[in-house]
């Protein structure tokens, strides 16, 4: 779906940003439905997760098309999406917001992981889910689920536009992930609002510090006050920021 290709420079930036900037600088750009609703990390990581999307859709199960015997099939897109994702990139599942059954679980993430994927997110739930945290790998999910993702999921398409969570996702697009949860990011904005959203940091740092040391909030977040722009300035030749 696009031909955009995640430099290091940019993947490097992302890495120090936070969703809420990145939500903040897509808002300003009429963006408002880029943050995957319900779904938290499998366990929390110090690092961001960072990746081009490589999506896997789910439709409800019928019960005539997914006996436990499906997956001796060398086809079946589960198996293959865990098996074709290119590393780097984030494994991103289209469960219908529907965590009563597992879209995958540990074994299946595992090996996604030793694969060199830079995450996975899905709106559903995964089994095994205290074995997914235990890896390096960053995972998201709305929360565990035992049944195998048969019992009410059929995987069906890979690599194709999707929904997580609400949000709009499409091959190639750019998800970052933090504590707080996952934003998408349109592949043709991920360079500007890696710049911009460094600079975002970089002042709302040097804002945290003026709270704690008592200043207050008029004024200053925005900087509507020409003494705090100086102070700001003094503050970045400061710390190199």
């Amino acid at each position: 779906m696009s031909d955009y290709t995640l430099s290091d420079d940019t993947r490097a930036k992302l890495k120090d940003v936070s969703t809420a900037s990145i939500a903040t600088a897509l808002y300003k750009r009429g963006l408002r439905n880029q943050f995957i609703q319900g779904v938290v990390p499998v366990a929390p990581k110090d690092e961001n997760m960072v990746g081009q999307a490589f999506t896997l859709r789910y439709i409800p199960a019928r019960e005539d098309r997914n006996p436990i015997t499906v997956f001796r099939n060398p086809d079946h897109p589960q198996r293959v999406a865990m098996e074709t994702c290119p590393p780097g990139h984030v494994l991103v599942m289209d469960a219908r917001k529907d965590a009563r059954a597992a879209t995958a679980g540990s074994i299946l993430i595992t090996r996604l992981a030793l694969r060199g994927a830079a995450g996975v997110v899905s709106d559903g739930g995964f089994r095994d889910a205290e074995g997914i945290g235990a890896l390096d790998m960053p995972a998201y999910y709305a929360k565990p689920s035992a049944p195998t993702n048969l019992t009410l999921h059929e995987a069906l398409d890979i690599n194709v536009p999707i929904s997580c969570g609400d949000a709009p996702v499409f091959p190639g697009d750019v998800l970052v992930g933090d504590k707080d949860g996952v934003m998408v990011i349109p592949a043709h904005l991920a360079d500007e609002l890696a710049d911009e959203c460094t600079g975002m940091e970089s002042f709302e740092d040097f804002v945290l510090e003026e709270v704690q040391a008592g200043t207050p909030i008029i004024g200053l977040y925005p900087p509507t006050k020409e003494e705090n722009v100086q102070k700001y300035e003094a503050w970045r030749q400061k710390t190199g920021r």
